[in-house]
Parts: structure tokens; sequence; C-alpha cells
């Protein structure tokens, strides 16, 4: 789901990045071209003072003194230009390579009126052409025009031609003024003011083209003017001199008739410059205004998809966590619930039959989203059911065997009653040792059968009629036990400190030590005895009895297991335990029909082998008997295993403590 919903969101957002980064990138060029249309208009006016500054001083080195006063003021207006166009890196490097010789020029211009001839006016020219030409071929705005509009890029070209033919004419009225003001054409003098006149009138031309109505009516206007007249006539005389004849024409009314024409000429190309940014300002706006709605349809748009994602997803999500809360409920708390009443009213003998239509899925309109979740929503519900359906029917197979099991051991064990009765009776009246020995061991048969068959019902949950009311001394129970092994030849009563064991527990005490004495005697080998041991001891109130035997002994994960099965009071289900150790669940069933404090618990034997110890509490015991026997010591084996036994009590009261089953 999430890479669904990142994936387009991804791709959106990369989008809208473009977008939004052509626009900035607009916006960038519309505000560079803003401010190189600035610069440009600025080196403009500093060309048309550069230009006043030439056709002055040419005019007063042809010998017009009276223009030493307005060149002054030029001058002036000159240096106030340069200081300004100083901190503009596109035009320092011109000034520095073209203009710096600008104070010798002037300095040498001065001096050709009150000394000798230092200043040659062809040379005074040229270096001002050639400034005024760096200065008009520095175009800022070249690059970045190209990449705005076509309306830009005309207004900039028209002020290009415009500014050309401007300089043509300022430069026609700086040579020409000088021609008027000596009477006659110097050397190439000529040639220059006819390339003059053909320049203008070409980027006149081109001016044409690229202008816009208005601006073409207010170039016609300038050239219609009463000055523009005249100075066309001066230049029709000037022609006439080609010939080098004199020339008899005031250069004071010449230079005033151009001076009008460029200032009406810088005043279109002002004009024009004005459109020019305008229409730099209107570009810069506009992309401000798109970028600005890129930005908000952009942040609008991932803001729509991320909340369209977020609903999606919630649909999604809401209905699968209510779904997984609900099939956590039912595997944590409903259904085992519902099993375990199930398997307590099978151990009730009571009926425990669940719905037979599965349950309502109604529970599962509330969490929304598709049909299909609904779907799983339903099949979880007849999961349930099922389940269920599946423990009753386990309830009930299992509740039909233990009562199977029951009831073949009461039979077994009626039988076996009434066989040992039989055999009792035969051996009273046999009198040949031969076939009472026989008979003898027909009765160990019969008492081993007898103990399998109370096996079946301790297995089954049946308590064994077999009670005994009167208490029984601890080497009486010892015997008893053996008594009911095989191999009771093998067994060794070593060291049973005398007690009295109260009557109801001497059956059951004497059946769980049968069967841990016929375990020991089943995995040791045939010729090693079995030793039972047993002892009272004071400190904990407890009698224990110890089934000591050198065998084959068991890996210390099996031990742990058993010691489990030994004290899991016989929870461990009949049909799931494996039949190798029903043994260990009908000792611990045992041990948990003893009662509390009753404990049975394996240890490995020293030098090989497996120790089963069984402890009784002191309310199991009975006072003893007047003049019982000197009570022996227990063996150094005998007393590590209790040692033993009491730190695996202690051990299995921590994990307790902790919340952790033994």
């Amino acid at each position: 789901m999430a890479v669904v919903i990142t994936v387009p969101i991804c791709l959106l957002l990369v989008v809208a990045g473009l977008a939004v980064y052509g626009r900035a990138e607009a916006l960038g060029d519309a505000r560079t071209t803003r401010a190189e249309v600035g610069l440009s208009l600025h080196i403009q006016a500093l060309v048309h003072q550069l230009q006043r500054e030439r056709g002055l001083t040419n005019g007063m080195l042809g010998g017009e003194s009276d223009f030493r006063t307005p060149l002054v003021a030029t001058r002036e207006r000159v240096d106030t230009a340069l200081r300004g166009m100083r901190s503009e890196h596109a035009v320092e490097d011109v000034i520095q390579r073209h203009l710096r010789r600008l104070p010798a020029i002037r300095a040498a211009a001065d001096r050709d009126n009150v000394g000798p001839n230092t200043a040659d006016r062809a040379a005074t020219l040229t270096f001002y052409t050639t400034a005024v030409d760096a200065l008009n071929a520095v175009d800022p705005v070249a690059d970045t025009a190209t990449r705005t509009d076509r309306r830009l890029r005309d207004g900039l070209a028209a002020l290009r031609e415009l500014a050309a033919a401007k300089e043509s004419v300022a430069l026609e009225r700086g040579l020409v003024n000088g021609v008027f003001a000596e009477g006659a054409f110097r050397d190439r003098e000529y040639l220059t003011f006819t390339e003059v006149r053909a320049t203008r009138v070409a980027a006149l031309a081109r001016f044409r083209q690229v202008a816009t109505a208005p601006q073409r009516a207010a170039l016609k206007n300038t050239f219609a003017t009463d000055e523009a007249q005249r100075a066309t006539a001066y230049e029709n005389q000037a022609q006439r001199g080609a010939d080098g004849s004199a020339l008899r024409a005031d250069a004071g009314t010449w230079w005033d008739a151009m001076t009008v024409l460029v200032d009406d000429l810088y005043a279109v190309q002002q004009s024009v410059g004005d459109d020019v940014r305008d229409r730099a300002d209107r570009l810069r706006h506009e992309a401000e205004l798109g970028l600005a709605a890129y930005l908000v349809a952009g942040t609008l748009m991932a803001a729509l998809v991320a909340g369209l994602a977020a609903f999606a997803s919630r649909s999604l999500t809401r209905p699968l966590g209510a779904l997984a809360e609900a099939a956590h409920d039912v595997a944590r708390n409903r259904l085992p619930a519902t099993v375990a009443r199930i398997q307590r009213s099978s151990q009730d003998h009571e009926e425990f039959l669940p719905p037979a239509e599965p349950p309502d899925t109604s529970a599962a309109g509330p969490l929304g989203g598709a049909t299909e979740i609904a779907a799983v929503a339903a099949s979880l519900h007849q999961v349930e059911h099922t389940a269920l359906h599946l423990a009753a029917q386990q309830a009930g197979l299992r509740r039909n065997t233990t009562e199977s099991l029951a009831n073949l051991g009461r039979r077994n064990q009626n039988l076996v009653r009434r066989q040992l009765s039989l055999i009792t009776r035969l051996e009273q009246q046999e009198l040949d040792p031969d076939a009472l020995a026989e008979l003898f061991e027909l009765d160990h048969l019969a008492t081993r059968m007898r103990r399998n068959a109370e096996s079946l019902l301790v297995l089954a949950g049946q308590n064994p009629p077999r009670p005994t009311a009167a208490p029984a001394d601890a080497l009486e129970v010892v015997q008893s036990a053996v008594a009911e092994v095989e191999q009771y030849r093998r067994v060794l009563i070593a060291a049973v400190e005398p007690v009295r064991v109260r009557g109801h527990a001497v059956a059951d005490v004497a059946h769980l030590l049968a069967e841990l004495i016929e375990n020991g005697l089943n995995f040791s080998p045939p010729t090693e005895p079995v030793e039972v041991h047993g002892w009272y001891d004071a400190e904990d109130d407890t009698y224990c009895f110890a089934v000591i035997d050198h065998g084959i002994g068991m890996p210390e994960e099996d031990k742990e297991r058993a010691n489990a099965r030994l004290s899991h009071s016989g929870e461990e289900a009949l049909l799931s335990a494996s039949t190798r150790f029903l043994g260990h669940l009908v000792v611990g069933r045992l041990a948990h029909r003893l009662g509390e404090g009753a404990q049975v618990q394996l240890f490995d034997t020293t030098g090989g082998g497996l120790s089963a110890l069984l402890a009784l509490p002191g309310r199991l015991l009975a006072p003893a008997q007047a003049g019982p026997a000197t009570p022996q010591p227990a063996r150094p084996a005998v007393s590590s295993l209790l040692n033993g036994f009491r730190a695996g009590v202690a051990r299995a009261e921590a994990r307790s403590t902790q919340g952790v089953s033994s």
C-alpha cells in the first residue's frame, strides 16, 4: 500500500518540481533581463554624452572657440555618468580599455587652443568613436532575450538599431562640425562622411523592420522637424565640397541643428527603451504570478493526492486493523476461554455443544472497507466456529476415551481382585513347595496387573477403590511397592528411617514408588541393584524416599522435560502425551493427588545413573509407634541428593516468582 501510494506522489512531485523549476527559471530570466535592460539604457545615456563631447571637441579643434563653455558642462555630465558605471562589471572592462586615455585627450584638446597645435582632430574623433562603438557593442541582454518572448526581442533589436543610427548622426555631427569650422575636408574625412551616412540609412532601415508602428511614427516625426530639414540642407552643402573647394557654412548653426536631431533621436531611443523596460517588467510580473500559481497549484495538488492517499490507506488499514484486533481477541481470549470451558465441562461429565449455526457475522459490518475484507471477517468467524466444533468433538472424544479407560481399569481391577482371592485360597491349600512357589509367582503377576489397572484409573482421573484406613510404616510401604515390580530381587532396600504414613496416602505412595522403582530397573544393567532409601528431614518437616539406579541416565534436556511432566500435576493431556512417558504422567498425577507439598524430582546419580526423590509433607505422616527401630544415618549420596532437591525446589520457586512455569 505504501508503494502504491508513494510512487504516484513522487512522480507528481517530480512533474510539479519540473514545472516550478521552469517557472522559477523564467522568473530569473525576466529579472535578469529587466536589470540588463536598465543597464543598457544607462550605457546609452553615457554614449549620448560622449557623442556630445566628441562633437564639441571636434568643433573646438576645428577653430570654434565658442564650444568651450558647453564642452565643460558636457565633460562634467560624462564624468558623472562614468562614476555611475564603475560598479557595472559588464562595462568596467570597456571603460578601462577605451576611456582610460580620456583625461589625456581632453588635456591635448585644451592645449591646442592656447599653444602649439598638439591635438590631431582625426585622431581625437577616432578615439571617441572607438569608445562609443565599444560601448554600443556591449549587449548584456543578448543571451537572456533569446529565451524571452518575441516582442522583447524585437524591442531590444530596435533599441540596438536606433543606437547605431543615432551614433551615425552624432558622428556625422562631430565630423562635419570640424569640417565647417575649418572650411574644407581633410584627408579621408569625406569618405568617412559618406560611410557614416550609409551606416545611418542602413540602421534606420533595419529599425523600421522591427519597430512598432508608434516607434516608426516617432522616428518619422524626428526627421520631419525644421532642424532636421536644416541639417539635411547642410549635409547637401557638405556633399558639394567633395572636390576640395571651400565650404562657406556656419558651424554653430550646423551644430545646433544636428544637436536637436540627435536629442530627438535620443528621445525616441529613450521611448523605445521605456517600452522594452515595461515589457521586461511585465514579463517579470507574469513570471512571478506564474511561479506563485504553480507553487499554489502544486501544493494543493500534492495535498489533495496525499489526502486521497491517506483516505484510501485508512479505508484499508482501519478495517484491517479492526479485523486483526478481532482475530487477536478470538485467538487470545474468546477461543481459549471457550475451549477451556468445553474441557471443564468434559471433565465434569457435562454436555457442551457449540451452536449448530455459524456465529453472527454482522459484527464485521462496522469494520467498513471493501467486500473482500468483510468476507475475510466472515471467514474468521467461520474458523472460530469450526475450532469450537473441533474442540467440542475432541473434548467428547477425550471424555469417551477416559471413560473407556476407567471402565476397562475397573473391570480389570475387579477381575484381578477376584484372581488374587482365588490365588490366596490356593496358596493356603497347597502343600507342595514347587507348586506353592509357582502360585507365589502367579500372585506376583496378578499384583503387577492390579497396579497396571490402577495406573489406567489414575490416567483416567479416577480414584482407585483401594483405600487404606490404617497408617503404615515406611518400610511396609516400600515393601509393598517392591512387591508390585517384576524384578523385585534386584531392589535393595537400604536405610529406611521409621515413620508412619497416613492411611489415605499409603496406596498412592506405594504405587508412586513402584513406578519409580520399575523405571530404575528398566533403565539400569541387569547386574546392578536399584537402591531405595528413606529418611526424615526435620529442617523441612518432610519424609523423603530416594530411588537410585546406576543405569544409562538421561540427557539434561530430557531430564528437564521429565521433571516438568512430574510437576505438572497431570495437566498434560493423556491423548497428546507420548506412550514412552505414561509412567511420568502417572507419577505426576499421583503426586498431585497426595496434595500440596508432595514433590517428585529427578537427579543425576553420582558415578552415573538417575535418582528419583519423593518428598512427603509432614501432614501425610502419622506419629510413630512405641519402640521404633534406631534410625540409620543417610548415606553420603542420599545427603547430596537431598541438597540437590532443596536447590531444585529453590530454583522452581524463583521461576514461579518470575511467572515462568517450571
